[in-house]
């Protein structure tokens, strides 16, 4: 099952009985930009709970074209990656 931006805001909706749906958009969208912001600026993002976000640079490297076997240049760049907490690892292996 695929957890949407949509379905996000129905649960924050569901489960505060004081927020509009607007507000609970309203506040998943700020999560979610706020989260956005941050590691586009290179920091690191720790939810307690949860896990951790970092943002690792990549050197450039040699590659090649799995069609063509041609030999090339692949660009540094950024990636993304995600280390659970012990808690959401316990949780997930329960």
């Amino acid at each position: 099952m695929t957890l949407t931006k949509a379905d996000l805001v129905q649960k924050v909706y569901k489960s505060h009985d004081n927020l509009t749906k607007a507000q609970a958009t309203q506040a998943v969208e700020a999560m979610l930009s706020t989260m956005k912001n941050c590691m586009a600026s290179g920091e690191e993002l720790l939810i307690s709970g949860f896990g951790k976000f970092n943002v690792k640079d990549k050197n450039a490297r040699r590659g090649r074209n799995p069609q063509t076997g041609q030999e090339l240049i692949l660009e540094p760049r950024r990636v993304i990656t995600f280390k659970p907490s012990g808690i959401l690892r316990t949780k997930i292996n329960d």
